[in-house]
């Protein structure tokens, strides 16, 4: 049985039978993988509280080809995050996040997946405000280019002519990016997308955490990721943590 060490990240829990538990972690090598550690709810268990939602380590994994549960044989934490629990907005958005991973993550794309949740969830634990907006909406969008779903910004994503820098577009979600004048006349219900919040975006996809300027701003980009993410997900599911994050957003 082949066993690996990775580092991962603890994006769910959940109980499993008396005294075990079942997780879902997010893996610099392996994508996003459902693991077993057996035992981890006695109270001397070899986990401790290294399992805490969001903590962040080296897992021990007995991996077996073909199978949805694994098992965790170990896990030696080195980040535990507790500001995530300590504020509101930033656990709501933290559980956004996770659930969009745990959709979202390959193992294709798993070094470069691992490396914007740890640098997000990071970020997220002393955040405030748009902070949090930025850094969740930035992180999403840097995942979709990732995955090849950079939505078309300079050009017209149906007729593919160049369009205007400067002038307020329509943003198809079907058709992935910006129409042009006379494209947006066959999508009445295209969101429409100002220059600022077009170049805020660009350079989301670039990897950069460029912050919003107020709160409407940022509820708008909460919207437009989630209305996209719906439109490319495979998993049609409900995005129910999305929703909670943007219900305390708006409070």
């Amino acid at each position: 049985m082949p066993s690996v060490a990775t580092d991962a990240i603890v994006l769910h829990a959940q109980t499993y039978l008396e005294s075990s538990r079942i997780l879902r972690l997010i893996t610099r090598e392996h994508g996003v993988q459902s693991v077993l550690a057996r035992g981890a709810r006695r109270p001397k268990s070899r986990f401790g509280a290294a399992l805490d939602l969001f903590t962040e380590g080296t897992a021990q994994l007995e991996l077996r080809p073909g199978r949805d549960l694994q098992t965790l044989t170990a896990f030696e934490a080195r980040r535990v995050r507790p500001g995530l629990a300590a504020d509101l907005g930033r656990f709501t958005a933290a559980a956004a996040l996770s659930e969009v991973w745990q959709r979202l993550v390959t193992e294709e794309h798993a070094p470069v997946a691992y490396e914007l949740a740890a640098r997000a969830l990071e970020g997220l634990a002393t955040a405030d405000g748009s902070e949090i907006v930025a850094i969740t909406v930035g992180s999403l969008w840097a995942l979709v280019a990732e995955l090849g779903l950079t939505p078309s910004l300079e050009s017209c994503a149906s007729c593919h002519e160049p369009v205007p820098a400067d002038e307020t577009l329509a943003f198809s979600h079907a058709a992935g990016g910006v129409l042009c004048g006379r494209c947006a006349r066959h999508a009445p219900g295209a969101r429409r997308l100002p220059p600022s919040a077009r170049a805020r975006l660009a350079s989301w996809l670039g990897g950069a955490v460029t912050p919003v300027e107020h709160e409407a701003e940022g509820r708008a980009h909460q919207r437009l990721l989630r209305e996209f993410l719906g439109q490319h997900l495979v998993d049609a599911r409900t995005l129910r943590a999305w929703a909670a994050w943007e219900q305390a957003s708006a409070v």
